[in-house]
C-alpha cells in the first residue's frame, strides 16, 4: 500500500515537472523580420542579399517562426516594416531580426542602409545618419516590446561607403563597430572587425547565397545546438572557406543571454535514463508544441557567461560584472595576456553560499582603449569557470551610460533661474552631451523650433563643462514654459518634455 502511494506521488511530481517544462517552453511565440536589400540607387548594388532573405525565411519557418519578409526597402518602407514588426512582438516572445545589405559605422554606432541612402563623401557622415536606421535602435525597440529572447543577425557590409568595392562590404577602413548588447540579446555579424563579408568565393561560385548566410542557415537548423555553438560552428566554416581564397572573414558574435537558447531541440532517446532537473538549466526559446519528450540538460554542463555594465566618472571607468550563478570569487584581466586580478570581497554574506560576497566591480583608467576584458569566477563546487570575453568599447560605453542617465533624470534637463533677468539653464545636458546629437527647445510652445549648440564630446573629461561655454539662455521676462526634445546619438528621439516656471 505504501509503495503504491509513493509511486502515485512520484508520478504526480513527474507530471507536474513535465507540464511546467512544456509551459515554459511554449510561453511565447516566435516572430521574425527578414530584410534583403540589393537594389541600391546611389551606392553599389548587391547581388545576393534578397536571396539571403529568402533562404532565411524558409529556414526560420522550419523552426516555427512567423516571418515578415521585406525586400529592397527605402527609408520610408524600412520604417514602416519595423513598425509592423514592433506590433508582432509581445512580452515573452522570441524575436529574430535578419538584415542582408549594406551597413556602415560612424563613431562607434552601426547603421543599416536602405536602398535610397545618399552617396556620401568625406565629411558628409550626417547624410548617412539621417538616411539610415541605427542598428542599436532596432535592438532597443525589440527589447522595449518585452521580447524574452532577441536574436539579431547582420549579414551587412563592414566598411564606409566613400569608396566602391565588389564584395558585400563598402570598401574603406573601419567596419561595423563591436557592441555590448543588453541582457537577453544575441548578435552575430557576418564578419569580424575591419573585415569584408564575401558574397561569393570566385566567379565560378554559383551558390545563390553569401558565404556567411549559406553556412549560417544550414547550421541554424541542426538539432540540439545552442546559439553560441551555432555561432562558433559558422565562424569556423566561414573562416575556412574564406582562407581558401586567401581572404580573412571570421564572423563575430556578442552573447548577452543568460543560459542556453536552443532553437531546434533534439528529441531524447526514450530508452535513455534521464533525471529531472530544474527548468532553468536550459532556456528553450519559445519552442512550438512538440510531441517528443524534451531534452533535459545537466545544469553543470551549461555555464552562464557573465555580462558587464560600464559607467564613467572623473577618475576613469567602473565596470560591474553580473554573474547569474553564485560565485565564491571573481577575477579579471584586461587584454590577451597578463595575470588575472582578484576583485576582493564585500563585508556581507551571500545567503546562498553562506560565504562573503565577492566584489563584483573593477576599475579602469580613463584612457583605457578598446579592448577585451576576460572574466572568470569560482562556482559553488570550487570549479573555475571561464575566462569569458567581454568587449569594452569606451566610446560606445560612454554613450550608453550617459543615455541611461539622461533617461532617468529627465526632470533635470532644464531649470529656470532669475538673475538679472529670466534664464533657462541646460547644464545637465552639457554634462551628458556625449549621448546627444542635438537639443531643440521651444519657448512658450510645445514645438521645439530652436537648436541649442552643445560643445563636442571630450572623451578625456566627458562630464566637464568647458570654460568658454555658458550653459544657459536668457528668456523674455514673461516666458511661461520651455519645451525640449533631444536627438540621441543613435538617431532616436526623446519624449517631448515641458518645463514650467
Amino acid at each position: 500500500m505504501r509503495r503504491s502511494w509513493v509511486r502515485t506521488i512520484l508520478a504526480s511530481v513527474m507530471a507536474l515537472a513535465a507540464c511546467s517544462f512544456v509551459d515554459r517552453a511554449d510561453a511565447g511565440k516566435r516572430v521574425a523580420l527578414v530584410i534583403g536589400n540589393d537594389h541600391y540607387a546611389n551606392i553599389p548594388e548587391l547581388k545576393k542579399a534578397v536571396n539571403d532573405a529568402h533562404t532565411m525565411n524558409d529556414t526560420l519557418k522550419k523552426l516555427g517562426f512567423t516571418v515578415l519578409v521585406a525586400e529592397n526597402q527605402n527609408r520610408k518602407g524600412l520604417s514602416e516594416t519595423l513598425l509592423a514588426f514592433d506590433r508582432m512582438i509581445e512580452k515573452g516572445d522570441t524575436a529574430f531580426f535578419f538584415f542582408a545589405g549594406h551597413g556602415f559605422e560612424i563613431g562607434g554606432e552601426n547603421y543599416l542602409l536602405p536602398i535610397d541612402v545618399s552617396s556620401a563623401t568625406v565629411g558628409q557622415e550626417e547624410l548617412i545618419r539621417d538616411g539610415a536606421i541605427a542598428a542599436e535602435r532596432i535592438i532597443s525597440r525589440v527589447q522595449n516590446r518585452g521580447a524574452g529572447t532577441a536574436i539579431f543577425v547582420f549579414d551587412a557590409c563592414r566598411n564606409n561607403p566613400f569608396e566602391r568595392g565588389g564584395t558585400r562590404a563598402l570598401s574603406g577602413s573601419g567596419g561595423l563597430a563591436a557592441m555590448t548588447p543588453p541582457e537577453g540579446v544575441f548578435v552575430i555579424y557576418s564578419a569580424g572587425a575591419k573585415q569584408t563579408a564575401l558574397d561569393r568565393l570566385s566567379h565560378d561560385d554559383n551558390n545563390p547565397n553569401s558565404v556567411f548566410t549559406r553556412n549560417f542557415a544550414k547550421t541554424l537548423v541542426e538539432p540540439g545546438l545552442n546559439l553560441v555553438q551555432i555561432a562558433k560552428r559558422t565562424q569556423s566554416e566561414v573562416r575556412d572557406l574564406a582562407q581558401g581564397i586567401r581572404h580573412l572573414q571570421t564572423p563575430a558574435y556578442y552573447d548577452q543571454i543568460v543560459g542556453d537558447v536552443v532553437l531546434n531541440g533534439a528529441p531524447v532517446d526514450p530508452n535513455r535514463k534521464i533525471d529531472v532537473v530544474p527548468a532553468q538549466a536550459q532556456q528553450v526559446a519559445a519552442l512550438p508544441p512538440v510531441m517528443t519528450a524534451p531534452k533535459l540538460i545537466d545544469p553543470l554542463e551549461s555555464t552562464n557567461a557573465p555580462i558587464a555594465s560600464f559607467s564613467r566618472h572623473n577618475g576613469g571607468w567602473t565596470v560591474v560584472f553580473s554573474i547569474a550563478d553564485p560565485a565564491l570569487g571573481i577575477s579579471w584581466r584586461l587584454g590577451e595576456s597578463g595575470d588575472f586580478k582578484e576583485t576582493g570581497f564585500m563585508d556581507a554574506l551571500d545567503p546562498r553560499t553562506r560565504k562573503r560576497i565577492p566584489n563584483s566591480s573593477a576599475e579602469l583608467d580613463a584612457d583605457t582603449p578598446t579592448q577585451t576584458i576576460y572574466v572568470r569566477y569560482i562556482d559553488t563546487n570550487g570549479d573555475l569557470k571561464g575566462p569569458f570575453p567581454i568587449r569594452f568599447d569606451p566610446e560606445a560605453a560612454l554613450v550608453r551610460d550617459q543615455r541611461k542617465i539622461l533617461d532617468m533624470t529627465a526632470s533635470s534637463w532644464l531649470s529656470f533661474r532669475e538673475y538679472n533677468g529670466l534664464m533657462i539653464y541646460y547644464t545637465h545636458l552639457v554634462s551628458y552631451r556625449c549621448a546627444i546629437r542635438q537639443v531643440r527647445i521651444g519657448i512658450d510652445t510645445t514645438v521645439p523650433d530652436k537648436v541649442i549648440q552643445l560643445p563636442p564630446c571630450d572623451m578625456k573629461e566627458p562630464h566637464a563643462i568647458p570654460r568658454n561655454v555658458s550653459p544657459y539662455l536668457k528668456l523674455p521676462a514673461n516666458t511661461k514654459s520651455v519645451s525640449v526634445e533631444l536627438t540621441f546619438k543613435d538617431g532616436s528621439l526623446s519624449e517631448l518634455r515641458n518645463y514650467r516656471r
